[in-house]
């Protein structure tokens, strides 16, 4: 192997290790054990491995320009996120890139390819529902490029994020509808393979246990979207299934839910209660009004923003850090009593 060909890659194949974990023990990462590091830098020293100079170079040239994929800019909240975000970007003389991935796995992809072969200081990204294969973002890490995750992050990536209480948000709506006297709580789950959607359902199922009320399975119907809610829930009313209320992953859905329930002449809330997550504008335009989670996105993109600035102008790698935001429920027409 010509030292000159020799690539982060081949370190890595060698190794039997990421790319990205060899470039951070390059680094001198904090989170690369020192033993990996020895032999790292042992076989890189062994093939005279040097770093494109090239692309370093043009890499330590600020551009100020940061890099951003959303999975849906028609959303409320992902509107609000963005404009945290510029505000701490413009307030720091940065510029602010924006691409969407409309929850497709492939345009998340090509979003990151785009930044990648640009010049950009970082990327703040909020994942698809689609995504389970995060090849895209280790480039990043490999390029020396920041990554801040937000409200939607993924584990297998080591770095910062912002996220929401999500946990705590559903376990408060789920105890809300318990307090009413609800005790068949329907809940319209969200993609398991993202941590909202876990950690909304946990929380849900944690409210429930926590007040001795009885869980059945047949209740947790995975349902997050505006159509599939109209599907799903003229489904439950025709299965005969006794259910007194509906908590959704998100205010779409619960809105979804209550079109079909109106239709089929129930009264939201003395027959079924409703209760959706996110405080969209939705809620206010659904009549009645509806109960809801409210996530602070405008708060969320300025505290991601100020992370990124923050690893942008790090003069020592540091370890990865999360910030979780609260959530507050709203109570309106849908569930009070």
């Amino acid at each position: 192997m010509k030292s000159s060909q020799v690539t982060i890659k081949d370190i890595a194949r060698e190794l039997g290790i990421s790319p990205s974990t060899v470039s951070r023990a390059l680094k001198d990462h904090p989170d690369i054990s020192q033993e990996t590091k020895r032999l790292v830098n042992e076989l890189a020293k062994k093939y005279n491995y040097k770093p494109n100079a090239i692309a370093l170079s043009l890499r330590n040239q600020r551009s100020n320009v940061i890099g951003v994929v959303i999975p849906e800019i028609v959303h409320y909240f992902f509107s609000s996120v963005i404009s945290g975000i510029e505000e701490v970007a413009n307030a720091n003389g940065y510029s602010v890139m924006i691409s969407q991935s409309n929850e497709d796995f492939n345009r998340e992809v090509a979003a990151c390819e785009t930044f990648l072969n640009g010049i950009i200081d970082g990327v703040l990204i909020s994942v698809s529902k689609e995504t389970n294969d995060y090849t895209h973002f280790h480039r990043f890490e490999e390029e020396g490029i920041p990554i801040v995750f937000f409200d939607r992050a993924v584990d297998e990536i080591q770095a910062d994020r912002v996220i929401i209480d999500d946990f705590d948000g559903a376990y408060q709506a789920t105890e809300h509808l318990i307090v009413q006297g609800r005790r068949k709580i329907v809940h319209f789950a969200g993609p398991q393979n993202r941590l909202i959607g876990q950690n909304r359902l946990n929380g849900y199922l944690k409210a429930m246990r926590d007040n001795g009320v009885v869980i059945d399975e047949r209740l947790i119907i995975p349902c997050d979207t505006f159509q599939s809610a109209l599907v799903e829930t003229q489904k439950l009313i025709e299965s005969g299934l006794k259910f007194d209320s509906i908590f959704t992953v998100n205010d779409f859905t619960a809105a979804g839910a209550l079109k079909i329930l109106l239709r089929n002449g129930y009264k939201v809330p003395d027959d079924i209660a409703v209760v959706g997550f996110g405080d969209d504008q939705t809620s206010l335009m659904v009549e009645p009004t509806l109960t809801t989670v409210n996530q602070p996105g405008f708060e969320m993109g300025k505290k991601a923003m100020e992370q990124l600035i923050r690893r942008i102008t790090q003069t020592k790698p540091e370890p990865p850090v999360t910030e979780l935001l609260k959530t507050q429920l709203i109570v309106r027409e849908s569930s009070r009593s």
